[in-house]
């Protein structure tokens, strides 16, 4: 006997689906009331979902599927080897972010043309008359850009993230900037002065015209698996990634910072910290000596990290966390907004906004 179904929420009036970012149970788990089961995400937010009841849990999607409001993720039954009817899962799914679907000829005629996958559409079919119209436009396109003494410097994304990065380049001032990539701004766009010159299906183009530096613009706080998407992708292009640090952030002298790393104004990273490529510190986040952030992982603003404190990979610190000295944060955390971290945290762990972390349990 089914007791409950879980369903995806409605977490965005304005978006008809999420996407399963989180599995934290078991096909054929025993689960007891309350207990944390899924995460899913929109563009603009996300949400865990907890056991309504206990019972047996039987999944009935994979992770990173994509799904329609009120979609079955699971049920749960009274026994384990309860049957029930596995009725249609999803009425929308669409391919998750960044898959390309594409026919065997279309891919045989984009490697005839040295096309990359990944600057090819993923909202439809591609098919050969799809890669045509690509070439088409990567051979026609041409960018006026001003002969200038400073490097000229591309940001790829257009949203609140680029325009920040957009200022603080400015303020830096040893950079031109090309202009801004983005796939859903009309080209022509201005964002804070800056034009968009398009997708990425521009990028190989604006490199052959010598632009050769770029900048992340998107900030991936819902999903950072996209700010690594993207800066894959424009290492796949050739393009070098240089550090950005604005002018009232402040990085003591022992202190390292890779390739691609951005921190932010009034920012502190203290003596021999380490920043791992890409990596971002945030507008007043505080990074105390001996330190070592990992590669990807954003620590937002305000946050306030003890001395000797390791972060791994890809790994979100929320805005005002707070950690106790000598702490170890694992890859692949999420930690929420004012949490106070006393333990280590294990890799994929995640911490609810607001709770204080003590090694294997929250306490509000």
């Amino acid at each position: 006997m089914i007791k409950s179904e879980i369903l995806i929420p409605l977490l965005n009036a304005n978006e008809p689906e999420a996407r399963l970012v989180g599995i934290h149970a078991k096909d054929g788990q025993a689960i007891e009331k309350g207990v944390l089961l899924f995460t899913v995400e929109t563009t603009k937010a996300a949400e865990d979902i907890y056991a309504p009841e206990q019972g047996f849990l039987h999944l009935l999607v994979k992770l990173g599927d994509t799904l329609a409001i009120g979609d079955r993720i699971a049920v749960i039954t009274e026994t384990a080897d309860e049957k029930f009817e596995v009725k249609n899962v999803g009425r929308h799914h669409p391919p998750s972010a960044g898959e390309v679907r594409i026919t065997k000829p279309a891919r045989a005629l984009a490697e005839s043309l040295g096309m990359e996958f990944a600057s090819l559409p993923n909202d439809r079919l591609v098919t050969e008359e799809v890669i045509r119209q690509v070439a088409r436009v990567r051979d026609a396109i041409h960018f006026d850009l001003v002969a200038t003494e400073k490097p000229y410097i591309v940001i790829f994304g257009g949203g609140g993230h680029a325009k920040a990065i957009v200022d603080m380049v400015k303020q830096i001032g040893e950079y031109s900037i090309a202009g801004i990539i983005d796939d859903r701004i009309t080209a022509g766009t201005m964002v804070l002065g800056i034009p968009v010159l398009g997708t990425r299906t521009v990028l190989p183009a604006l490199f052959d015209q010598g632009v050769k530096l770029a900048a992340n613009g998107v900030g991936g706080i819902i999903d950072i698996s996209i700010r690594v998407r993207l800066f894959e992708l424009l290492a796949n292009y050739g393009f070098t990634l240089p550090s950005l640090i604005h002018p009232r952030a402040t990085i003591e002298p022992s202190a390292k910072v890779g390739d691609g790393v951005q921190v932010f104004a009034n920012a502190f990273v203290g003596s021999e910290a380490m920043l791992h490529p890409m990596c971002m510190v945030n507008t007043n986040a505080v990074i105390s000596h001996d330190c070592e952030i990992g590669s990807y992982t954003h620590i937002a603003p305000g946050a306030l990290l003890a001395g000797h404190v390791h972060i791994g990979e890809r790994t979100l610190i929320g805005m005002g966390v707070t950690t106790s000295i000598g702490v170890k944060v694992g890859s692949g955390v999420r930690i929420g907004n004012g949490a106070i971290v006393l333990a280590d945290v294990p890799d994929k762990t995640i911490i609810q906004a607001g709770r204080y972390w003590t090694g294997k349990t929250e306490i509000p």
